[in-house]
């Protein structure tokens, strides 16, 4: 079931209807599907087992080191598949960040396409070791590489307002559009306005503007 991505909690709920007498904890089931991961992953660190996953399916990947060490900081990837969508609907991309859902802690990159019948694709992904303008220059960099052709630009890049993030794309990408998400607008609405509105009425007037 873990090979299979079962949740934990679902196979304890799977083991206990098969035989209600049954005694594992959900503490066991964790540790099983440590031991079996890190069987399949043998002597190889956790990142070094996603370098090689990466290789044997052929990903397009990147990546860099701290300066004087071997650590390293931020690593791109991409499908050859999603490679071929980005080139064929360069208009409308979504780039949005994950922070401390690791226990890296380091931040996500996930840059997510628009098709033609409004459906989305996965274009491309990016562990970064910080918000600095540096690091996003060199994740929007490599993803611009993958056009290809520098006639081919995006028309459309829809993110959130992050400051660092915004000054990367107008240097990588100085002719695209570029539009603040809506969904993180109205969480800042309801984040700082909330406060200052005291009848739930008005604040339904709000809303629904």
């Amino acid at each position: 079931m873990t090979k299979c991505l079962v949740k934990p909690v679902n196979i304890l709920l799977t083991l206990k209807e098969n035989n209600e007498h049954h005694f594992t904890t959900i503490k066991q089931v964790y540790n099983y599907k440590y031991a079996y991961r890190r069987s399949i992953r043998g002597h190889r660190t956790e990142l070094q087992h996603l370098m090689m996953l990466l290789d044997h399916a052929n990903y397009i990947h990147w990546s860099i080191c701290h300066e004087s060490s071997d650590f390293l900081s931020d690593l791109f990837w991409t499908h050859l598949d999603s490679v071929k969508l980005l080139k064929a609907l360069h208009f409308v991309f979504l780039m949005d960040n994950t922070y401390k859902t690791k226990k890296y802690r380091s931040l996500l990159l996930e840059i997510v396409g628009i098709t033609s019948r409004g459906l989305t694709f996965s274009a491309a992904f990016v562990f970064l070791a910080s918000k600095r303008e540096n690091n996003f220059i060199w994740a929007i960099e490599n993803f611009k590489g993958l056009l290809l052709r520098s006639d081919v630009n995006l028309e459309v890049i829809v993110t959130d307002r992050d400051l660092a993030w915004i000054n990367a794309l107008d240097i990588v990408f100085p002719k695209c559009s570029h539009v603040l998400c809506r969904f993180h607008i109205n969480k800042k609405v309801k984040a700082k306005c909330k406060m200052s509105v005291s009848k739930f009425e008005v604040w339904d007037i709000i809303m629904d503007a």
